[in-house]
Parts: structure tokens; sequence; C-alpha cells
């Protein structure tokens, strides 16, 4: 896209969204056999299907993309198909059902749950938890890129870079225990059976439609005060996510590698005046900075992967320009603010 264009379409949207990058296409001629997407009814999951589609392509190799998940929204289907995806529906939770998935030798796994109602803990493990070794039993040979989360990290200092793949942690809530033991079972079977795994622990995806920058340019642009005591967060656009998603297939090992994903550290004062700009709205702020936050050291990633393509200043303008357009919501918040890690809607 170039400098001086808007999103004005959610076609558009997510066309930029699942542009893959040259670095991608040269990995799709690298790797063998099909990618299947599990979970990828979900927020990314489509984009990054989509994604791979076009990588293919470009690539001039031949190479089928699956994308599983129970599809409670049915259009979906169509519009996966649309973009060459073959999608097949499956609960995870039931192993009978995951032992009917093709053989694949590259999977992307992006199911689990992070939202849910007090007293429905149980679930948030049995997704988090049961699915993940159903998986790790039934695809023992494949390269296994496992969504995770920076959640699983504690609450950092703020002047700091934040933890590395590497540093101690204790996770806040359920919600991050839940992810970490997801890690786990992946990492046990990978020991077990030599499955080559990649654990992508990512903070804060962000696009038009969702996102702690969607979030922060909404309430600027309805005249709400914004609080300031999460001040701080890493953010990288669900392109460039996607992007080094694909293309951690090959940095999948055993035992598993660790992979920090994210962009910048941003600052929500800051963020919030700049959307002010943009809209020429006043804005008001509340409370003051704590001085932690959830971060996260993306350090081994732009040494591996290089730095996300898409700016800070670049996602605010886009999203800027969307949400005053009357650009549609995913009605899908982050809760970023939270520190207790309860994230329930």
């Amino acid at each position: 896209m170039k400098n001086d264009e808007k999103v004005i379409t959610e076609e558009m949207l997510d066309d930029l969204l699942s542009s893959p990058e040259e670095e991608t296409v040269e990995m799709m001629r690298r790797i063998e056999g099909d990618i299947m997407i599990l979970g990828i009814g979900g927020k990314m999951g489509p984009t990054l299907g989509l994604s791979a589609v076009k990588a293919i392509e470009k690539a001039g190799v031949s190479k089928k993309v699956i994308g599983v998940s129970r599809f409670s929204d049915q259009s979906l289907i169509a519009k996966l198909e649309a973009g060459g995806i073959e999608c097949i529906c499956c609960d995870l939770l039931d192993p009978d059902a995951v032992a009917k998935l093709p053989d694949v030798k590259n999977i992307i796994f992006m199911a689990g749950r992070k939202f849910g109602i007090k007293g429905s803990d149980y679930l948030t493990w049995a997704l988090n938890a049961v699915v993940p070794a159903n998986v790790a039993r039934r695809f023992t040979d494949a390269s296994i890129v496992v969504f995770s989360t920076g959640s699983i990290y504690d609450l950092w200092p703020v002047e700091s870079d934040g933890p590395g793949e590497r540093h101690e942690f204790t996770s806040i809530g359920e919600y991050a225990n839940s992810c970490l033991g997801r890690e786990r079972i992946f990492e046990h079977y990978s020991r077990a059976n030599g499955t080559r795994v990649l654990l992508y622990r990512l903070n804060y995806a962000i696009e038009c439609r969702y996102g702690v920058l969607y979030e922060i340019g909404r309430q600027v642009f309805a005249g709400e005060t914004i609080d300031l005591t999460m001040g701080y967060a890493n953010v990288i656009w669900q392109g460039d996510a996607n992007n080094v998603a694909l293309r951690c297939l090959e940095l999948a090992d055993s035992p598993p590698d660790i992979l920090n994903v994210s962009g910048p550290k941003v600052v929500i004062r800051d963020i919030a005046a700049r959307f002010g700009e943009l809209m020429g709205k006043k804005t008001s702020f509340t409370g003051n900075e704590a001085p932690t936050a959830f971060l996260t050291n993306t350090s081994k990633m732009q040494r591996i992967l290089g730095k996300p393509k898409t700016s800070v200043d670049k996602m605010v303008e886009m999203i800027a320009a969307w949400i005053m357009q009357g650009g549609r919501s995913l009605d899908k918040p982050t809760h970023f603010q939270v520190r207790d890690g309860q994230f329930l809607d």
C-alpha cells in the first residue's frame, strides 16, 4: 500500500492483511508439503490462510491450504473457499474427529479461548490444554507453529524492553496459565516424539477493525476519557504477524523453539494524542501510568526475521481514517487494560 492510500472497504483491508512478503514467498519454495491451519475461524485465521494461498501462488509451487474450524459462521466457509482454502469442519475437542483430519507436514495451531464468563474457566482449560494434546498426539511428524501469547509473562517494568523468551515468569490469571499449559503440552509431545514445534508468543496484533490501537482511536473519536493506568503496550500489524507466523514453519524444532512476536512498545498517552490530532478531537485522560505493563522483548525475532514492515504511525493513520469513515468493528475487545489476568466479557 502506498503512503497516501487509505483503506476504504473491508475487501481492500483483507487484501492488505493477506499480502505475503517476498521472504514468505521464497519460503514456500523451500518447504515441503501442504499447510493446515487449525482454528482458522478466529480474528487472524482467515487473512493468515489467504496470505498462505497468495504466497504459494506467487512461488509457483503446488500446495494445498486447509482451514479447520467448527465454523460457527457458515458464511466464512464460502469466503475462504473462494480464496482457495479447503475447509474442514471439526471439533478439536473430539479426538475421534481430530484423528480423521488429513496428514499434513505443516500446521499452524491457532485454536484456543481467551475470553469467558466467570465460572467457565474449566472450558478455557479444556480448549487451551486438552485440544493441544489431541493435536500433538495426532500429528507427531508435522512442523507445528503454536500460537501462544505474551500474556503468560508477568507485568514488567515499563522502562525496560520487556521479557525475553528465556526470562522466568509466574503467569497471572487463569487465561495465562491455561496458555502456559498449552505450551507445556506441546513441549511434552515434542520431546517425547521428536515433533518440530515453534511456540509463537504474540502480543497484540492490530488491524483497522480491532486491537489496542483501534480501541484507543474509537474512544478518542467518541470523546471518551482514556485510562492511562496500563500506559504501554507492544503492537504489530496483523499482516506482518501473518507473515511471521508462516515463516516460523521453518523455525520449528524439537525441543520447541520459542519466539516473541510483536512490534514496538507504544505509549498509550502519545497514541491517543495522535488520534486526537488526526481526528480533530480533544483528548482527555484519567489516571497515571503504572510502573509495569505486559510487554515483550522481540530482539530475537528481529535478529532472525527482521523488523515488522508496518510502522506504528502508518497503523494509526489507517485506523483513524477507518473509524472516521464509519468502518465496521469486529466488536472483540482486547481487554489490554486488564492487570489481574482476568479476561472476562
